[in-house]
């Protein structure tokens, strides 16, 4: 099966060896996303909430790039260093979401690149061509 890598300006470039995303067969495999400007590269201004935006911000514009939305997601990882804003993420991906809504793991984790808070990755599932 092919692996056909998907890059897109909407969303931060990659800070390391490695793609936004892979696309192989029907199935793309988005890679972590952290709350950076897409213009910048810089971490993104402002509090939790906004960061949390700006993650689902770039997963949809690499979601999009691969030909599909945010709406083919068919697993999604949370990476947090506070559980704490557990309820918070969850609020905001009730409005990014609809059901039957993805299969999720949120998982706390000590440190992220650039200090962060929040990380993401996905998995999509796109219609047959």
């Amino acid at each position: 099966m092919s692996k056909t890598p998907i890059n897109t300006q909407s969303a931060p470039a990659a800070i390391g060896p490695y793609s936004q995303a892979i696309r192989s067969g029907n199935t793309v495999y988005l890679s972590g996303q952290i709350p950076l400007d897409p213009a910048t590269g810089e971490v993104f201004a402002g509090d939790f909430e906004a960061l949390v935006n700006r993650v689902f911000d770039n997963l949809e514009a690499v979601a999009t790039a691969s030909g599909g939305s945010l709406a083919d997601v068919v697993k999604l990882n949370i990476f947090l260093t506070d559980l704490g804003q557990f309820g918070v993420v969850n609020e905001l991906m009730a409005e990014r979401f609809s059901e039957p809504y993805p299969a999720r793991a949120t998982i706390e984790v000590s440190a992220l690149p650039k200090g962060v808070p929040v990380e993401m990755d996905a998995v999509l599932v796109l219609a047959e061509d």
